[in-house]
């Protein structure tokens, strides 16, 4: 297991990302970086690390606005399922429905697919396709731990309001991609706190 594991508040909407490094070799990864690209530049720099992927769990603009600017400062590849690649190729119009400023689309360099073994920065990151907050939406689980974007939150779930959102489809892939994983299995959602499989699997009042 890598030693680094560090959150990022960014974007206007607070978007929780995740930096994941090992100090050992200097690779670090990210997921779901939402702004503040100068931000986690500074800490990379400070800390001695190189982005090489930047991975995210759904396409929606919120969870991209830093992306393109990291791609630039950086070179990393971005990878998305192919299920939200319009959507993320889409983010400036996206932004624009809400009146938020937004930068350039990202670069899409690679597709994320479900059961994908993803072996960077020191973990082992397994690729759970998590539709139904959005088309391609996925968690990313390795031991003792799961980021899940906005598919889960604490005491709530994902909205299916928007385009390419289904409310039932959100809630099988919760029970069955999720709820499946151990109790203690910590969540790191795409906003808000952080909470546990089994908090939600006793609390959580849209999994009654």
């Amino acid at each position: 297991m890598s030693d680094i594991h560090e959150a990022f508040m960014t974007g206007p909407l607070q978007v929780n990302c995740q930096l994941l490094a090992d100090s050992r070799t200097g690779v670090a990864i990210l997921m779901d970086p939402g702004g503040n690209a100068p931000e986690i530049l500074k800490y990379l720099q400070k800390k001695g690390l190189t982005l090489t992927h930047i991975i995210n769990t759904h396409g929606h603009f919120d969870h991209l606005g830093g992306v393109w600017e990291l791609q630039e400062a950086t070179g990393c590849q971005f990878w998305i399922h192919e299920g939200d690649r319009a959507l993320a190729l889409a983010a400036p119009r996206q932004a624009a429905v809400w009146g938020i400023p937004f930068g350039r689309a990202p670069r899409v360099d690679g597709g994320l697919e479900d059961g994908q073994v993803i072996r960077l920065a020191g973990y082992e990151l397994t690729v759970l396709t998590t539709p139904g907050h959005s088309p391609g939406g996925v968690c990313f689980h390795w031991s003792g731990g799961v980021v899940v974007g906005d598919t889960l939150f604490q005491g709530s779930i994902g909205r299916t309001d928007l385009p390419g959102g289904e409310h039932r489809q959100l809630i099988r892939s919760i029970k069955e991609r999720l709820l499946t994983l151990p109790d203690d299995t910590v969540c790191f959602p795409g906003h808000g706190p952080t909470t546990t499989i089994g908090e939600e699997r006793r609390r959580n009042p849209y999994l009654r």
